[in-house]
């Protein structure tokens, strides 16, 4: 289970680095930086995070293979919430409801800090060697 959830977080962190360097190369092109808080959270949470965890799951062997379940579904819903969120919060580019936008981002970071947790006992359930 680890090897699938490894990959699958590996490969939505891949999209992310795309659509955070996409939304880079659009703000220096356009000479707008209105993007940069998103930018920067899509880069940071869902590029980097999200990738660190997928190569934590490669490297060790966890004994609680729920909680790894449990962390990759919060760590993908979390990242994609946030960042999704951020983006209809500042930049309102459907003219939707303010308080459903901020509800949107309260609950993706919520989500999100919920991985952080799971993440945080996952690493204290690896198995005594540690390594594959």
């Amino acid at each position: 289970m680890q090897e699938k959830w490894s990959l699958r977080l590996i490969r939505i962190s891949a999209i992310f680095g795309v659509i955070g360097a996409f939304l880079g190369s659009h703000m220096a092109g356009a000479g707008s930086y209105a993007f940069r808080p998103i930018h920067a959270h899509i880069l940071v949470v869902g590029w980097l995070s999200v990738f660190a965890w997928g190569v934590f799951y490669k490297v060790f062997k966890v004994r609680a293979k729920k909680m790894v379940a449990a962390h990759g579904w919060t760590a993908i819903i979390g990242s994609i919430g946030l960042t999704a969120g951020m983006w209809l919060q500042f930049m309102n580019p459907f003219g939707v409801n303010e308080t459903f936008s901020l509800i949107f981002y309260i609950v993706g970071g919520s989500v999100l800090l919920i991985s952080f947790v799971l993440f945080v006992l996952v690493t204290f359930l690896i198995e005594k060697e540690g390594r594959r």
